[in-house]
């Protein structure tokens, strides 16, 4: 049977089409092997319709059609995924895949779960998918969730057109997870600026917390016109304020500079100015440039939740031969602790007897038995606490049994109230 003709894409897959409710891709090219899914979340898609399948031999017919070239567009919309898939006859046959989108309470349980860790964001940029997040709301199909239905005579479940259809969308699965959150009910611009306006209320709540300006000393104009004869001294200069004040909005205009890159030279101007003004010396001179990479993203931190926040991070990462992981990685441990906690994060070391062979001790006491010592690493299934050479114990944790470790929590000097702070004891 010939496969029907239709234009081949570049490399890659990018969509010909997207707006925030409808994404098309062009057809795919030829499968490159027998897997019809690379990562967890493809295959478990790919699970939830053969799970579910009454002929495993039109699965294989299907994947056959998937490998040579029968499926052409894919369009993605909340709840459906629709393409035209050439069989044995002329014309082809539409075909489409349904689900069932999430409700407000199951999207308001994912972004909550995704904003409260910096991981799980940095993840999500970096196209992947934490266990632990797509639990949050039940975001992947389980058997029987997945419904075929295709314009073919074959009465089949599911018929081979929507097998290979099946097959198809797992590989954009692969490529672009926000494919998945579409099919669920949202698209990436209205996810990415909701976790970007819940991650500004918390920073607004924060800052409303903390901030207390005291009025200044000043001279009344009025008064220093009406006694000309007999003006006071003048005034003793201004403290220095507390904190460096933000730059003005820049608004973005065609052939404008970029308004996020003013934004940083003005916030970087700003901060340096009240360093030399309050201390007299220049903090940023001391760090390496992967130091102050990280310095710069932490100071921003709605990075990587919108367009020009996300190409921030990129463009760091890339002039630190980083990945966006590693930057959002080493941005969670300065603001756990500056660039101690940097070391602590990026330099395993031989800590003297004495307080850290105390710790595992200390712990067991406290119930927090099963601490494996490594170095000046102290790790369980999902926990992990690091000595830093200033003597300060710092929290990290994990999914169990990852070994993927994050900053979190606030180092003490206590290994057992580092800890107990870290799972809200």
């Amino acid at each position: 049977m010939t496969p029907p003709a239709h234009p081949r894409p570049r490399p890659g897959i990018s969509p010909s089409r997207h707006d925030d409710q409808r994404r098309t891709f062009p057809a795919l090219d030829a499968l490159a092997d027998d897997e019809p899914a690379a990562t967890w979340w493809g295959n478990a898609w790919v699970e939830a319709l053969e799970d579910t399948a009454l002929d495993p031999a039109r699965l294989v017919r299907g994947r056959a059609y998937a490998a040579t070239g029968h499926v052409a567009a894919i369009t993605v919309t909340p709840g459906r995924v629709m393409a035209y898939v050439q069989g044995s006859r002329a014309r082809p046959y539409r075909t489409e895949i349904r689900l069932r989108t999430l409700t407000d309470d199951d999207w308001d349980d994912f972004l909550s779960a995704a904003a409260a860790r910096p991981e799980h964001i940095a993840a999500l940029l970096d196209k992947d998918v934490p266990h632990a997040l797509a639990s949050a709301a039940d975001l992947l199909p389980t058997p029987g969730d997945l419904i075929p239905d295709c314009s073919c005579p074959d009465d089949g479940y599911p018929c081979k057109h929507a097998a290979a259809l099946c097959y198809q969308t797992a590989r954009l699965l692969d490529e672009d997870p926000f494919v998945l959150f579409l099919m669920r009910g949202r698209g990436e611009r209205d996810i990415l600026s909701d976790l970007s306006s819940r991650n500004a209320t918390r920073a607004a709540a924060e800052h409303s917390a903390t901030a207390s300006a005291a009025p200044l000393p000043s001279v009344s104009a009025e008064d220093a016109v009406a006694r000309r004869a007999e003006l006071p001294l003048l005034p003793p200069p201004f403290p220095a304020p507390p904190r460096p004040g933000r730059p003005p909005a820049y608004p973005g205009a065609p052939g404008a500079p970029d308004p996020l890159a003013l934004d940083l030279l003005a916030s970087e101007a700003a901060a340096r100015a009240h360093a030399l003004l309050a201390t007299g010396q220049d903090p940023v001179a001391v760090l390496t440039p992967w130091q102050d990479a990280v310095r710069l993203a932490a100071a921003h931190p709605g990075s990587g939740l919108t367009a020009s926040t996300r190409a921030l991070y990129r463009d760091l990462a890339a002039a630190t031969d980083r990945s966006p992981t590693e930057l959002a990685r080493a941005v969670a441990a300065w603001r756990q602790g500056g660039s101690a906690a940097l070391s602590v994060l990026e330099e395993p070391w031989d800590p003297p007897a004495g307080p850290f062979d105390r710790a595992r001790p200390a712990l067991a006491a406290a119930d927090f038995p099963g601490f494996r010592p490594w170095r000046n690493h102290l790790s369980a299934r999902s926990l992990q606490l690091r000595l830093g050479r200033d003597g300060l114990w710092y929290g990290y944790e994990s999914d169990p049994d990852r070994e993927d470790w994050w900053p979190r929590g606030t180092p003490d000097t206590d290994p057992v109230g580092a800890l107990t702070a870290l799972v809200g004891r």
